[in-house]
């Protein structure tokens, strides 16, 4: 048996985060899912199983509904889906669409019951809700016979700390519940698990495209191949994913460590497909001031989202040209001023609710103030 494991593509995902980008981001998600099918089709697996969060959410425009199970169709064989807790199966949930009857080769699995497949059985386990503290497992008791026994569910590992339940997933489900591999969503990173004996037999195969910075491991899929009943499966990881998410943390420490960074970024290859997010902290010295703007305007110009996060650079308090090149009264003294509050080590009384951080932030738009002034 060979299949392919696939979740999350959270098809309808507002991607606000990376504002205008947004709208490349949700096409990208639609065009991970055709490469999704053509891998299927290219690895001649028997079916697809899509292990939840198909969609964002059930309020999601139904013309997208459409467009994913027409997407669906074109892979010809069977493919398995449930609903996740982003899309549970509820009252007015894109499950009622008409094109899920429509696409003949889709099998909407609503209910957590064994489902006979050519070669094995399958054991879903649909959610109803957004989220509950039952393991969705709990109900499967393969046993022997059958052929080969898949587990499809959506949840957390057992052991990841929640402040709300997700529908926490047992360790030892896959062993437990008799089964020869448990496909799992929830997670978008892929993760493989390997059971007491060292056996893989239940893996998250993650979202087939990142939806955020430090999301590791993610835009894959998993091809399955299961020799037999019992026999050890061979699970292998194939990226599908379009776009791609680098994020960047930096800290100043020296004279000219902005230049490097930006040299590393100039060297990124594929800027037009990449989402960049660059968080710098650290003592900046003044002749450095020039070098973050060009940063931040190349990062703005050059990458499909480009952001550079400065709010944690301080200006340095041993660099006496902060303030030499200010013209002489209140504009030095306020920055004189600003700049010992900006020193961690200072002993200067604070007034209330000034940091650091803050008067060093004060400091370098004092700067951008008076050099606009100049121009």
């Amino acid at each position: 048996m060979k299949f392919l494991h696939t979740a999350d593509w959270q098809i309808g995902m507002k991607a606000a985060h990376v504002g205008p980008a947004g709208e490349r981001v949700r096409e990208e998600r639609i065009a991970a899912s055709q490469r999704v099918v053509e891998l299927a089709l290219g690895e001649r697996v028997n079916f697809i199983i899509l292990a939840g969060d198909t969609f964002e959410d059930n309020a999601v425009d139904r013309v997208l509904v459409q467009k994913v199970a027409d997407i669906l169709e074109k892979f010809g064989g069977l493919v398995y889906v449930i609903p996740g807790n982003h899309d549970p199966l509820v009252p007015g949930s894109v499950w009622e669409h008409p094109a899920w009857v429509s696409a003949s080769n889709i099998r909407f699995l609503k209910k957590p019951e064994p489902v006979e497949i050519p070669g094995g059985m399958i054991y879903p386990c649909p959610l109803f809700a957004k989220s509950s503290g039952m393991d969705p497992t709990a109900w499967i008791k393969a046993g022997g016979g059958g052929g080969i026994r898949i587990g499809i569910a959506h949840g957390t590992m057992e052991g990841v700390p929640q402040e709300v339940p997700e529908f926490p997933i047992a360790l030892n489900a896959a062993s437990r519940g008799g089964l020869d591999y448990l496909a799992l969503g929830h997670w978008h990173s892929t993760v493989i698990y390997p059971g007491a004996d060292g056996v893989a037999r239940m893996a998250y195969s993650g979202t087939h495209e990142q939806t955020k910075f430090k999301e590791p491991d993610s835009g894959n899929v998993l091809i399955v191949e299961i020799p037999g009943p019992g026999e050890k499966p061979e699970v292998r990881s194939v990226s599908v994913g379009g776009l791609r998410w680098e994020a960047m943390t930096e800290t100043l420490r020296s004279a000219g460590d902005l230049a490097q960074i930006r040299e590393r970024v100039e060297r990124l290859e594929r800027p037009e497909t990449t989402l960049l997010n660059i968080q710098i902290e650290g003592l900046l010295p003044a002749d450095d001031r020039g070098e973050l703007k060009r940063l931040e305007e190349l990062v703005a110009a050059r990458f499909l989202f480009g952001r550079v996060d400065s709010g944690r650079v301080l200006p340095s308090p041993l660099d006496e040209s902060w303030v030499a090149g200010l013209p002489a009264g209140v504009i030095r003294q306020a920055a004189e001023r600003l700049r010992s509050l900006a020193d961690p080590e200072s002993r200067e009384p604070r007034p209330d609710g000034v940091t650091p951080e803050i008067a060093g932030r004060a400091l370098l738009e004092l700067y951008a103030l008076q050099e606009g002034g100049e121009k």
